[in-house]
């Protein structure tokens, strides 16, 4: 693996695994023989991977820790791992029958106060389907009011996080702050050691009436059940 590295032959995920041996990318990763290709956490590291391999061309190099540049790489490399994980979630994720239309009706995202975080979203997303359902991809703007299935609620102002949430009606709410998970989200992301990880509210997936995998749940970093 270290020849690989060095000699650049490997994928930019990989190497990013590589250097930081404690990442939660490198966890969900199962060591080459440890586990029989019918297992499940197989199945969902190699779909994870093959999700971050999408936007891998379009990533800046991954050796550095993912906010020590400080010509914002690290940034821009860490908003396009949650877009990513943003993807993904879809599938591990069973929303009502009522949520949708019709059967060609589509998953609908909607990302606030980031259109950067839109771009790299719907970059991932287009072409693909979930459930056989397209996906449609947008920015949340003043006077939007339409329900969404998957909200993303960018930045670390917790207040403004709340106060979208309970404006919007939206069954699978993502946030980034501090305090994601009290004010209404189902997940909330958090940089642990210079790693992007998730923590994931059940009480507040069963108010909004979605189901997560217990294949999601396993690699979250908390899951939260409960008061807290």
């Amino acid at each position: 693996m270290r020849e690989l590295v060095r000699s650049g032959k490997c994928s930019t995920i990989a190497k990013y695994a590589y250097k930081f041996p404690n990442s939660g990318l490198r966890r969900m990763r199962p060591a080459s023989g440890t586990r029989p290709r019918g297992d499940w956490r197989y199945r969902l590291a190699r779909c994870l991977f093959a999700c971050f391999a999408v936007v891998g061309t379009a990533m800046p190099a991954v050796t550095p820790p993912v906010h020590a540049d400080p010509v914002g790489a690290g940034p821009v490399l860490e908003r396009r791992v949650k877009a990513a994980f943003l993807y993904k979630f879809l599938a591990y994720t069973d929303f009502p029958a009522s949520a949708f239309a019709d059967p060609a009706a589509p998953v609908n995202m909607v990302i606030a106060g980031s259109d950067e975080m839109v771009a790299d979203v719907a970059a991932i997303t287009a072409g693909r389907t979930v459930a056989s359902r397209p996906i449609a991809v947008r920015a949340l703007r003043e006077g939007d009011a339409a329900p969404a299935h998957l909200m993303f609620v960018a930045g670390s102002d917790c207040a403004r996080a709340g106060r979208v949430i309970h404006a919007i009606r939206a069954f699978l709410v993502v946030t980034e702050c501090d305090s994601g998970l009290q004010q209404g989200a189902v997940i909330n992301f958090r940089v642990i050691d210079e790693h992007v990880r998730f923590d994931v509210s059940l009480d507040a997936a069963e108010r909004n009436n979605v189901r997560l995998s217990s294949r999601l749940l396993t690699v979250a970093n908390r899951v939260q059940k409960g008061a807290q």
